[in-house]
């Protein structure tokens, strides 16, 4: 997934209201950019941090400018973007490139399996069966392992309770944590944080949902899907 381009190098001065964040870029103008992740980002929030900004001249926009990555303090670039997960799976399926998740002959976004749920695909397996699947971004890190979530995530548990109904009746389900950084050397479920999401993927899993993670190459041009990370 190629990044806007130019990026802007900027210094983060401060994240507030959960969507906003104030930078200083190279030339010394402050500008307030708009900041896509709403989650706590414990270590992604200090300021002095490295970040890229995109700039986007639309008058409809309420601002112009919008945080695309920021260079963590063990130094990885990790990408803000929430859309890119989904858009780097919809890549990652058009192209074959999932092996975990088999032939697959039709992909369709944003599909409403019961009312009052959307999951983020519903796939058409080369053998007719129906595969659901919902992604989630990854951006924090603790310790040397990635971890979901950094926030309590009420949708994310709707989800898991969801995928685990669609398997008990008797199509496949896939939860697919995608890290938007290249480093951490598993992925780890954060209990402590969100206790009813970590047992509601006991569950879910119990019923047969599959669960699988990747990190990404993350550059200052692109954002690429690349190796599969264990769960612990």
């Amino acid at each position: 997934m190629l990044l806007p381009q130019p990026l802007y190098p900027a210094t983060l001065m401060r994240r507030y209201k959960r969507f906003l964040a104030d930078l200083r870029l190279e030339d010394g103008r402050e500008v307030t950019a708009h900041l896509a992740d709403p989650g706590r980002l414990p270590e992604l929030s200090r300021p002095g941090l490295r970040a890229w900004l995109s700039f986007h001249d639309e008058p409809r926009r309420r601002l112009p400018w919008s945080l695309q990555l920021i260079q963590a303090p063990d130094g990885a670039l990790v990408g803000m973007n929430t859309a890119a997960p989904n858009r780097l799976v919809a890549e990652a399926l058009a192209e074959g490139r999932i092996p975990q998740l088999g032939p697959i002959r039709q992909v369709v976004a944003e599909s409403v399996p019961a009312v009052g749920t959307r999951l983020d695909f519903r796939c058409t397996m080369e053998d007719g069966r129906t595969l659901w699947l919902e992604v989630k971004g990854v951006t924090w890190r603790r310790g040397n392992r990635l971890a979901f979530p950094d926030a309590v995530t009420a949708r994310g548990t709707r989800h898991l309770r969801e995928l685990a109904r669609l398997a008990e009746a008797g199509d496949r389900a896939v939860l697919l944590f995608v890290a938007q950084r290249a480093d951490g050397v598993a992925l780890e479920i954060a209990r402590d944080i969100d206790p009813a999401y970590d047992a509601a993927l006991a569950l879910a899993m119990a019923a047969g949902v599959q669960v699988l993670a990747f990190r990404c190459a993350v550059s200052t041009t692109e954002v690429v899907l690349d190796e599969i990370l264990p769960m612990v």
